[in-house]
């Protein structure tokens, strides 16, 4: 009797251990399996469109790595890299975009794959800091901002009748305000520090590359400034003559765009995030 117990015990067992297997298999299948590359491009259209772009990456993922080749490829790849971009993965963005360029250099949406490489590096610098903490960007590195300014410049040069141009040159203007920007922050600091010659040269700087923008006259009176302390009475006299006749009534605008917030100064430093 005890025997016929232990068999049927075991009999169960290895039925539920069966049973497990199998939906431990069904959880397991690939649910893709049965999808043709249509069936991929309709459902990551409909989750670029909704947002969903972790859901998108990932559908175009397995419709770039499931059908390699084909007329859906081109734009499956230029799609990814728009998703990367959108789903705050700047770097894996980048090396999306500029695949595409090097396999496509004849695409019809060539041009918009230029514009979207120079609008990842437009944005890269919008990380926590921008989004939750006041910040003044132009205090921080601006590398992805140079970036952003000649890859937007190759675009207008590449493609000057694209429809992108006219954003791109917007863009610039404001990228070209905020290069300005940082380098009046960089003679600042050098006058804090007493650095007055390389205070001047870098408001020289200003005046030399970044004509227009809005640091100009306030590159001219720091500069103005640094050559009377170094007694350089006929320099500062030149720049307080072209300080008269170009902003007789001060600058024309703020420095910076009003939607720009700076943190307190020694709030900054205390935090370092410029170290």
């Amino acid at each position: 009797m005890l025997s016929l117990i232990k068999k049927i015990t075991l009999v169960f067992t290895l039925l539920t251990l069966l049973s497990a297997c199998s939906l431990f298999s069904d959880d397991k299948k690939d649910k893709y399996s049965d999808w043709t590359a249509e069936d991929f491009q309709v459902a990551s259209k409909e989750a670029l469109e909704d947002e969903s772009y972790k859901k998108a990456i990932k559908l175009l993922e397995q419709l770039d790595s499931r059908f390699p080749f084909g007329k859906h490829t081109a734009q499956a790849q230029l799609d990814l890299s728009y998703a990367y971009y959108k789903n705050d993965e700047p770097e894996t963005a980048q090396a999306s975009v500029e695949r595409f360029i090097k396999t496509h250099p004849r695409h019809k949406s060539i041009d918009y794959a230029y514009y979207l490489k120079a609008l990842i590096n437009f944005n890269h610098n919008l990380g926590f800091l921008d989004r939750y903490i006041p910040s003044d960007s132009t205090q921080r590195d601006m590398v992805f901002t140079q970036t952003a300014y000649l890859n937007f410049e190759e675009l207008i040069r590449r493609f000057p009748n694209s429809e992108y141009v006219d954003d791109a040159k917007q863009r610039m203007i404001a990228l070209k305000n905020a290069l300005a920007r940082h380098e009046l922050h960089i003679a600042r600091f050098y006058m804090d520090r007493e650095a007055f010659l390389a205070a001047a040269n870098r408001a020289n700087y200003i005046l030399t590359h970044y004509q227009k923008t809005p640091a100009v006259p306030y590159a001219l009176q720091l500069q103005i400034e640094a050559y009377k302390i170094l007694k350089l009475d006929q320099l500062a006299a030149d720049s307080e003559t072209l300080y008269a006749y170009n902003f007789p009534n001060g600058p024309l605008m703020s420095e910076a765009d009003k939607s720009d917030v700076v943190v307190i100064p020694f709030l900054w430093d205390i935090l370092s995030f410029d170290k």
